[in-house]
């Protein structure tokens, strides 16, 4: 579809070229009740997925919740992505046959006796759901069923998912979804959506290439009705109440009421447009794209500047005067001697090159093909299973680079650099990730990786990825030592006082925020879509902020590395990585401005979760953005220092 697989960006561009299509693995469509004979498909079966809240970050499969269960359930194939990000797709008991109207009925009933501790602790769990908010992911023809109602300016918004209830407080105070209908107005009192109104809405097939219906659209309403007779449901009344306090018995009847529509106006392959432009991002993500090529303008001049002015004209003015006379001057031509001179820990610091040309290449792959298309939000876990796919693949790059850089440390301990690649980095982010699933797998998550799964997850880091980083490694040390342009002086230079803007952490420090600039507001819809639960699908504009990004951290730690070199300090190699790499720490202090500002997080357990997965995002963010800024850095080092005439 045009707006999943280019986002609007590259639409103009490719309107004019003549395609021929194919359909995505699990995306082709689906013919209900084709009148060829040949298929008599009329069912269809609703799916449903996990439920979270943007109140709590862990999130529950459906059969926890003391819902209607399907007597035949059935749970499709998850890929890895999915198991990761904690869906838990399974079959429900709401089944309809295509194309026949069906109005209130019965789906099943729940009694709850106050005698009976089991009940009781069914219905506080049921309350405490109602309480933090959790919401319904319905699954139709690997649609989201959605629940559309009007936000401010009179637009209307589709959310992928709808609520359990809502609660009004003790105060009288209408919490959440509480507030569409007055009469939810009770003290102390939960109201359980216990009844939806489901449109279902299909494109005939009438003068298309296919026969049969195809689904383009499935909504509900989620309505809170007291049923009397279970027998003989109406569907009107008043809402279904429970108390706060648990004191007499009570029973609940799940129902439904189901209507089809066709318009032939809505095309299969656009089906998903009706959810993506009740999202209002576009204006936002183009004022975040011309914020951001304002500052690469801005460091491209500066850039330039010093490129083709300042080092030009000091290039050929020391290349004409003698030695003796050049000795006299000062700036970056005086450290030849030097700035190539190992700098301490250098093992670990090509440890953290390897992993991040390793997390690099992974990361440019996957958002290139996420905007083809092939990693929409239809194709559920695409996108997390395509990432870590590569991630194990791309252990030859961390190897080869890693060993390249070590050797032209002049490293001998080739092995222990080896190891270090292959299990630091990815050492870290297991340990953080095995934490966090031991207090999802206390909580009793969805979000809990299965053991099995686990070990999964280890059979590819030691099968596949720590072998494929020995390869490289192997590659790396057997090639020749990286040639200087200039040679390296037995005795260390001394460096002369700096100034306060010259020194060390101030650099660092103001290094990062530019490149922060251009991503913060592509950062704050990331994380909506992580902990708010929004749909994510922009994929063009995140890519066209990767590009930017890598412009960004490269210009401003040649800029940095150019100023420390005049003012005759060559300790380079470190600085260049944490300038550009001191971007995550602004990316840290963002997320923890998200968490008190925007999120609604509750419970110790979900405040340990947010903080602990936000670490490895840090953590790999600052090893992306470190090793743009070395290598950038790098080869400016080399190819100044390579015109330069030196005796």
């Amino acid at each position: 579809r045009t707006s999943l697989t280019f986002n609007g960006v590259f639409t103009t561009l490719f309107a004019t070229i003549p395609v021929s299509g194919f359909y995505l693995p699990g995306l082709a469509p689906v013919s209900f009740c084709e009148e060829d004979g040949k298929t008599s498909d009329c069912q269809i079966q609703l799916f449903v997925n996990r439920l979270d809240s943007v109140e709590s970050v862990l999130p529950y499969e459906y059969d926890v919740f003391d819902f209607c269960k399907d007597e035949e359930e059935k749970r499709p194939s998850e890929n890895l992505g999915q198991v990761l990000f904690g869906e838990r797709i399974e079959t429900s008991p709401y089944k309809f046959k295509f194309g026949k109207d069906v109005s209130c009925q019965k789906v099943c009933s729940k009694s709850y006796a106050t005698s009976n501790q089991e009940d009781k602790a069914k219905l506080d769990f049921l309350k405490r759901g109602m309480e933090l908010n959790y919401q319904h992911h319905w699954i139709v023809d690997n649609m989201p069923v959605t629940w559309c109602y009007q936000v401010e300016d009179g637009q209307q918004y589709c959310n992928p998912g709808f609520p359990i209830g809502c609660l009004v407080t003790h105060e009288g105070r209408p919490k959440d979804a509480c507030i569409i209908n007055a009469k939810f107005n009770k003290k102390s009192t939960y109201y359980l959506f216990n009844h939806v109104d489901i449109t279902i809405t299909y494109h005939s097939g009438d003068n298309e290439n296919w026969r049969g219906a195809r689904l383009v659209a499935a909504r509900l309403e989620p309505q809170s009705i007291k049923h009397g007779d279970e027998n003989s449901l109406s569907c009107e009344g008043s809402p279904m109440e429970i108390p706060v306090d648990f004191s007499t018995d009570l029973k609940v009847t799940y129902s439904y009421s189901i209507k089809f529509e066709s318009t032939n106006a809505i095309r299969w392959a656009s089906r998903w447009d009706y959810i993506l432009v009740s999202m209002p991002h576009s204006n936002i993500q183009w004022f975040s794209i011309m914020n951001s090529l304002v500052i690469v303008l801005f460091l491209s001049g500066m850039v330039a500047m010093i490129m083709l002015r300042t080092l030009h004209k000091d290039i050929a003015r020391y290349n004409q005067v003698d030695q003796e006379d050049a000795q006299e001057e000062s700036g970056w031509k005086q450290v030849h001697g030097d700035v190539f001179r190992p700098p301490p820990n250098g093992m670990l610091l090509a440890v953290f090159l390897g992993q991040g040309a390793q997390i690099f290449i992974m990361t440019f792959i996957t958002l290139f093909l996420a905007c083809l298309g092939f990693l929409s939000p239809a194709n559920r876990g695409a996108l997390m299973t395509c990432a870590v796919v590569l991630w194990v693949l791309l252990g030859t790059p961390a190897g080869y680079v890693s060993a390249r850089i070590y050797k032209s440390f002049g490293g001998e301990k080739w092995k222990t650099n080896v190891f270090l690649t292959a299990l630091l980095c990815p050492g870290i982010v297991f340990a953080d990730f095995f934490l966090m699933n031991l207090i999802l797998w206390v909580e009793g998550s969805s979000a809990a990786i299965p053991f099995g799964t686990l070990l999964a997850i280890l059979a590819l880091w030691f099968g596949i990825s720590v072998p494929l980083t020995f390869v490289g490694a192997f590659f790396g040390f057997k090639k020749p030592v990286m040639e200087h342009p200039v040679r390296t002086n037995q005795i260390p230079r001394q460096i002369p006082e700096q100034s306060f803007f010259t020194r060390p952490v101030p650099g660092i420090v103001m290094g990062g925020i530019l490149p922060f600039g251009c991503i913060f507001i592509q950062l704050f819809f990331i994380l909506n879509s992580i902990w708010s639960h929004q749909m994510y699908y922009m994929f063009g504009f995140l890519f066209l902020v990767f590009i930017i990004l890598l412009i960004t951290c490269s210009e401003a730690t040649i800029l940095l590395c150019y100023f420390h070199l005049c003012a005759e300090d060559y300790h380079w190699w470190w600085r260049s990585f944490l300038t550009s790499g001191f971007t995550a720490v602004y990316l840290l202090i963002y997320a923890v401005h998200y968490f008190f500002s925007k999120l609604q997080i509750q419970g110790a357990a979900s405040t340990i979760l947010y903080f602990g997965y936000t670490m490895i995002m840090v953590l790999i963010f600052f090893l992306f953005t470190g090793t743009i800024g070395f290598f950038a850095c790098f080869w400016f080092v080399n190819k100044i220092y390579s015109v330069v005439k030196v005796d």
